[in-house]
């Protein structure tokens, strides 16, 4: 062998040895790389898939009402809800060889990498679902070789831990589609108001159009380039086999109609109320141990739309266009469940719930409340004290206190604990405190779910101290359900994300606070403000609304120099409302004054329309006698001012009101004069 071809075949073997060297220093170093990250995915884990979801609120029948969400609108749906076009459209523009690679698709890579070098940028974009998912999770959207580099590594993680459908499921529900709306669920409700699973192949074509730049492609704001983009998603679904060419020509010529507007007329239901709700939904979540910033909660409440729509057209209706504020909340007796709830005005203006967050002075609408506490401690419908004008000591003597009332006027004589709840008297309310002690009516208001210990001042007596609107009307909605202590209640349900039940409200028997007996002579006492038998020198205060009252309620009002309360209930509903400003001006102009009234009547008689007017019917231990209003006897021909009145057995007259001891115990008898009486058939 000559000495030139010996140093050719040696150079060939130094060259195929160093050849082969150098593949199996590459395949041991790929290998290595492979084994190191398999290694890093083992280690690290599976990556966690949690994002934030939007929470939806039912009413009590199931109808969705609204949402909550922490940072982003997402309403998470499974794959397999989701429109077969949809899922399509996405993998034909998006990444055709989903299904088949290993979260990324090479040959796409390798060209984007060569433009990128040649234009020394970053433009290019040959990221899979996979990796877009992955962005979408736990990166921003930064172009840099860095974010590149941790995009792909947890790609490569949610391809170890988690199937394809897994993948694909989540990044549909990722993504962004403009105007806070993430994933497709939100986009499908918020341009088509429908579910991602009714989607047509033209509507979830343009979902599909929006995802590639979503400020350029919103059909809202762009629905030239929005169509454009449609038309290329229509062509390569064709292309790839995923519809045919008749189904693009359809869907191509097919108008797409938009439907944001139905969105915007959703958004606004019962607002008020479902921030109350969610407020108690994450009490109830964090007793569960779970977190509520989770998301993904359907949560099913107790409202009643037609009672929330019905309190929001009243309110409309009769609300002065001033700067006057207004809270009403509504709640069923029985159960407590809260039917309706409007915090303000305008919540867009203010979210600031004057139902369950601003305290204000109830006036007179805390004496029943007092009155509760006085039957305990032995006073009747028919106990009589002088009303006269009183100046009273307190603070051992060191302070005085000389009450009056609305029109600056006085009894003179005694009255009827009766009348004084229907007139609203003033003096008699005060020396009622003084005859059972402020231990007696703190203990009273709490028991009926007021938050509140009153100071020894006998102003208290006349509803001074500051309560929530909710606190007073759950305390009425006690004195509704029969005493036992029914508390107030938002949430019925609630279900996580993958359609577990973490809570359902169990209703469990109530604690009897007061007794049925004395709750229901109270009630009936309530009834009296609507009565014009009882108007002397004050008036009935609820005489205003009697022309519209088609039913039996029993309910008080109050007034403060800044407030209008008026809190009352039919035997199956109670209902609460203040108004006034919310700060620094007081209550002067008529209207003004008026609203309250106006708007509780009109919410009482529209929602229970339609239905029979409901009696309120008395437990055993109770009477109903009729009685003379002025001297608390039995009522005969002779006395003139009679009405029906319920008591205890034990309370009930046995004297005529003719008799004279009666006469003589109640001095100062005024003239009788003839007065329509209240239909005796609503309370027999």
């Amino acid at each position: 062998m000559k000495r030139t071809d010996y140093k050719k075949t040696t150079n060939r073997k130094k060259y195929r040895k160093r050849i082969f060297s150098i593949s199996i220093t590459l395949i041991t170093a790929a290998v290595t790389v492979m084994i190191a990250l398999r290694l890093y995915a083992q280690i690290l884990g599976a990556p966690s898939l949690s994002v934030p979801k939007a929470s939806l609120f039912l009413d009590q029948n199931g109808h969705q009402i609204g949402d909550h969400f922490s940072q982003q609108r997402r309403y998470w749906i499974k794959l397999d809800d989701v429109s077969p076009f949809l899922a399509d459209a996405f993998i034909a523009t998006e990444d055709r060889q989903f299904y088949e690679h290993n979260g990324f698709d090479y040959s796409r890579i390798a060209g984007a990498v060569l433009k990128d070098v040649k234009t020394m940028s970053k433009a290019q974009g040959a990221s899979s679902i996979t990796q877009q998912y992955a962005r979408n999770l736990y990166l921003t959207h930064e172009k840099s070789w860095t974010r590149k580099i941790r995009e792909a590594l947890f790609a490569y993680r949610l391809e170890v831990f988690y199937d394809k459908d897994t993948i694909l499921e989540g990044y549909l529900n990722t993504v962004y589609f403009g105007h806070g709306m993430y994933g497709v669920e939100a986009a499908s409700r918020f341009y088509f108001s429908k579910s991602a699973n009714e989607l047509t192949l033209e509507e979830a074509a343009t979902i599909a159009a929006i995802a590639k730049g979503p400020s350029i492609y919103s059909p809202l704001d762009n629905p030239e380039r929005s169509r454009d983009r449609q038309l290329l998603v229509l062509n390569q679904m064709e292309k790839y086999g995923y519809i045919t060419s008749s189904q693009k020509e359809r869907a191509s010529t097919g108008a797409i109609v938009l439907k944001t507007e139905s969105w915007k007329e959703t958004k606004q239901v019962a607002p008020y109320f479902l921030d109350a709700a969610w407020q108690q939904a994450e009490e109830i979540l964090a007793e569960k141990g779970r977190v509520p910033a989770e998301g993904g909660w359907t949560i099913r409440t107790t409202l009643d739309q037609q009672h929330q729509q019905t309190a929001e057209n009243v309110i409309k209706e009769w609300m002065p266009e001033n700067e006057l504020q207004v809270g009403f909340v509504s709640m069923e007796a029985d159960t407590g469940y809260i039917t309706s709830m409007v915090g303000g005005v305008d919540f867009a203006e203010s979210s600031f719930n004057r139902v369950t967050q601003a305290k204000r002075q109830p006036g007179s609408a805390m004496k029943p409340i007092l009155y509760a506490a006085a039957l305990e401690k032995g006073f009747n419908p028919l106990t009589f004290m002088t009303a006269e004008k009183t100046i009273f000591t307190y603070d051992d003597g060191r302070s005085t206190y000389e009450p009056s009332n609305i029109n600056g006027k006085f009894a003179g004589k005694p009255i009827s604990l009766a009348q004084a709840i229907a007139i609203s008297d003033n003096i008699y309310a005060v020396k009622t405190l003084e005859e059972i002690g402020y231990k007696q009516y703190t203990k009273m208001a709490q028991r009926l779910g007021i938050d509140v210990s009153f100071q020894e001042s006998p102003a208290v007596a006349l509803g001074t101290s500051d309560v929530t609107l909710l606190e007073m009307t759950t305390a009425y909605n006690r004195i509704a359900s029969e005493g036992v202590q029914v508390k107030p209640q938002m949430v019925l349900s609630i279900t996580d994300s993958t359609g577990k039940v973490v809570y359902e409200y169990e209703s469990k028997k109530p604690k009897q606070i007061i007794s049925k007996q004395d709750a229901f002579v109270l009630t009936h006492l309530m009834t009296g403000m609507f009565d014009p038998v009882f108007s002397d020198y004050l008036s009935a205060t609820g005489l205003s609304m009697r022309p519209k009252q088609s039913r039996p309620y029993a309910a008080k009002s109050g007034t403060t120099i800044s407030d209008q309360y008026l809190i009352g209930f039919s035997p199956s509903l109670t209902a609460g409302i203040w108004t006034g400003f919310d700060r620094g001006k007081q209550l002067e102009d008529l209207n003004d004054k008026a609203a309250s009234k106006k708007i509780w009547i009109d919410f009482m008689e529209k929602v229970h329309e339609g239905s029979t007017p409901e009696p309120f019917l008395p437990p055993s231990g109770v009477q109903g006698v009729i009685v003379d209003i002025e001297t608390g006897g039995i009522a005969v021909n002779e006395c003139t001012k009679q009405r029906l009145m319920y008591v205890r057995d034990k309370d009930v007259p046995k004297k005529l009101c003719t008799d004279r001891s009666l006469r003589e115990q109640n001095s100062g008898e005024q003239e009788n004069s003839k007065m329509e009486l209240f239909p005796f058939s609503f309370f027999e």
